[in-house]
């Protein structure tokens, strides 16, 4: 599987999103809370970071990640392999599919071969190559099989997402969004 990961990693990139998040005191507005301290609790503002993976599609720099990855971020840095970081956009993104599509300005891209996921077989050999736990050295990568095709999951936000992939190589965080790519090279 070598030669597979060799190919297949370099479009493999590292997605930070930073976003603010308000969360609301459990007491706000709360007539009893307000009469008894004489005062409301403020909302809280904090930043948050998350950290995912992506696919480099196009060599014009199309990615392709997951939206929750994405999703509320105010400022997207994508790292490539080689260390280069560039500042992103967010070209689309769908809550159904959970998939997103941003944009980098950057020279010499090599975009993954994609595959036909009409034609994955349950059994069939793949690897994950993600950026898991956000941890240096590169992306991570994890051998398994298709466990299962046409799979369904409910998300938090309330949404059926369809018509999945399920596998059994290792996923960790951070790997959202990253590659699930068969024995030809071709991320599925």
């Amino acid at each position: 599987f070598s030669p597979l990961v060799k190919q297949t990693a370099p479009a493999v990139v590292n997605v930070y999103a930073d976003r603010t998040v308000t969360s609301r005191s459990p007491f706000d507005g709360d007539p009893f809370f307000e009469q008894f301290f004489g005062r409301s609790l403020p909302n809280r503002t904090q930043k948050q970071s998350s950290l995912g993976s992506g696919v480099i599609v196009r060599a014009d720099g199309l990615i392709v990640t997951n939206n929750h990855v994405i999703e509320d971020a105010q400022r997207l840095t994508v790292t490539l392999e080689n260390g280069e970081s560039f500042p992103a956009q967010i070209v689309g993104r769908d809550d159904i599919t959970d998939l997103a599509v941003i944009r980098i300005q950057a020279d010499g891209l090599q975009p993954a071969k994609l595959g036909v996921s009409a034609e994955v077989e349950v059994g069939q050999d793949v690897i994950a190559i993600g950026h898991a736990l956000g941890l240096p050295g590169g992306p991570t990568v994890s051998k398994g099989v298709v466990s299962a095709l046409a799979r369904s999951i409910n998300t938090e936000q309330n949404n059926t997402t369809v018509d999945l992939i399920q596998t059994d190589a290792s996923i960790n965080p951070g790997n959202s969004g990253g590659a699930l790519a068969n024995t030809a090279s071709e991320v599925i």
